[in-house]
């Protein structure tokens, strides 16, 4: 890196993660710090040794701080405002997913990615996970052949982050349908795929497990994602933020030549070519999360070394004047079919298109 990137940060509940990340990127310096939780703003603060003039409660005077780059990780409901923001003040953003909760905020974001020529990610970072990256590698060698169909599942039970049972307070991710959280699953397969979904729809199971909370769409039971990709393959997703299940994300490709899948529960998954295998058996491969030959910074954030990883890519798109690896376009790739699938399911289960944005 010949420059010196000055990286902002809103958002510290999700975001302390990344400070660790860019802090530990040598050509990185953390200059600005954004959150409404005082204590949490101070704590993260000091241990960064920013002084207090560079921390900030108010996200509009944030943004005056000295900066390149804009780190959101604050509610998904903030992050289409926010990014559009950034944007407009001359910032590159690095943004959690989910990119919007709308269409109509997913084209906004788009457009003023257009408008301001600067770079947006969506930081979906399942994509780099390390057993991913090794999967990209084996479909890039054909050792799949075509994929025409491919299934995620991401169970996630986070009762206590909908709601406080013992106060009642509702927390922000009550609201959120759990088949707009879908890019942990389905971006990962659409890059393996190089693929995009043009059509879906969604069935849900309803409130069976917490009925009592049938007007917040956070609880219902499962969502389901049934989509039809620009190649002509089909892609199920399934989600759930109250199954009693422990967390779970799994993956299941299939393709003419071959299989790919990782287990459930543990650190291994299945692969099978027929180019390379016996008829009808498998072989198992390791499918860990963190790469084991990375440097010892790259452990610095969470979700084992997949941010070090996704940052370095971002950092790099900027330095090149390129296009980030997860661009506004195919952010909106990872986002916009969630969007349409809940849509479907509260329809009834109706097939529909799915907007496309294209540069």
């Amino acid at each position: 890196m010949k420059k010196q990137w000055k990286v902002g940060l809103v958002g510290l509940s999700r975001g302390r993660g990344f400070v660790d990340v860019f802090s530990a990127h040598p050509a990185v310096e953390v200059s600005a710090l954004c959150d409404s939780a005082p204590a949490r703003l101070s704590e993260v603060g000091k241990a960064f040794h920013l002084p207090d003039q560079r921390l900030y409660a108010d996200y509009d005077s944030f943004l005056n701080a000295p900066m390149d780059i804009v780190l959101i990780a604050t509610p998904i409901a903030f992050h289409a405002e926010q990014t559009i923001q950034a944007l407009l003040s001359g910032r590159h953003v690095l943004c959690e997913q989910t990119a919007a909760y709308t269409v109509a905020d997913c084209a906004r974001i788009v457009e003023t990615v257009r408008k301001t020529g600067l770079a947006y990610m969506m930081a979906e970072n399942y994509c780099y996970f390390h057993y991913v990256r090794e999967w990209q590698k084996i479909v890039a060698e054909g050792k799949l052949g075509k994929i025409y169909y491919a299934e995620g599942e991401y169970i996630h039970e986070i009762i206590d982050r909908l709601v406080d049972e013992k106060t009642g307070q509702f927390h922000w991710r009550h609201n959120r349908p759990p088949i707009w959280y879908c890019a942990h699953t389905l971006g990962p397969i659409l890059m393996l795929m190089n693929d995009r979904v043009v059509r879906g729809c969604g069935l849900t199971t309803g409130f069976n497990k917490m009925p009592e909370y049938r007007e917040h769409p956070g609880f219902l039971d499962f969502e389901t994602g049934l989509f039809q990709t620009e190649k002509g393959a089909v892609v199920k997703i399934l989600r759930s933020q109250v199954a009693a299940r422990p967390h779970m994300v799994w993956y299941s490709l299939y393709g003419t030549a071959g299989h790919l899948e990782n287990q459930r529960d543990r650190g291994e998954g299945l692969y099978f070519s027929l180019k390379e295998d016996p008829p009808n058996r498998a072989r198992a491969i390791p499918c860990e999360v963190s790469d084991p030959n990375a440097p010892a910074e790259a452990r610095q954030g969470g979700h084992g070394t997949s941010e070090y990883y996704m940052i370095r890519d971002f950092l790099g798109a900027i330095e090149r004047n390129a296009r980030p690896p997860i661009d506004v376009i195919r952010s909106m790739d990872f986002t916009v079919p969630g969007i349409i699938a809940h849509e479907s399911a509260m329809r009834g289960g109706a097939w529909m298109d799915v907007p496309q944005f294209n540069w």
